[in-house]
């Protein structure tokens, strides 16, 4: 499979994600988009990080290896998501726990009185 077709969908998953984060209303809505996000920019890196032929960098006397740098970035890149979503779960909890609802609207009306 061609993995400039992984580029581009990746590049479309993050700005359909994007606009839901924008458009969305509810809370619960909005941590999925940008869990999306996350993945999304994951499977960018891995995409321009490997293309066909290339061997493991490890022990290989030839050329053409694999760059271990977008390896270590998407595993950085998966802990800052899973501590992300982690935070954001733990905001709802309180949202919802002072405001007894998951829309922003509701939660910016009764922020406002």
């Amino acid at each position: 499979m061609n993995f400039l077709s992984f580029e581009f969908f990746s590049v479309v998953l993050f700005f359909l994600s994007f606009y839901g984060l924008i458009t969305g209303k509810n809370v619960i809505k909005s941590i999925v988009a940008i869990g999306l996000m996350e993945m999304a920019v994951v499977m960018f890196i891995v995409s321009i990080g490997f293309k066909d032929g290339m061997k493991a960098p490890i022990g290989q006397n030839q050329v053409y290896v694999a760059d271990p740098l977008p390896q270590a970035l998407v595993i950085t890149a998966i802990i800052i998501g899973i501590t992300v979503t982690a935070v954001n779960l733990t905001m709802l909890i309180s949202l919802y726990r002072q405001y007894k609802t998951t829309d922003w609207d509701t939660v910016k009306e009764k922020n406002r009185e």
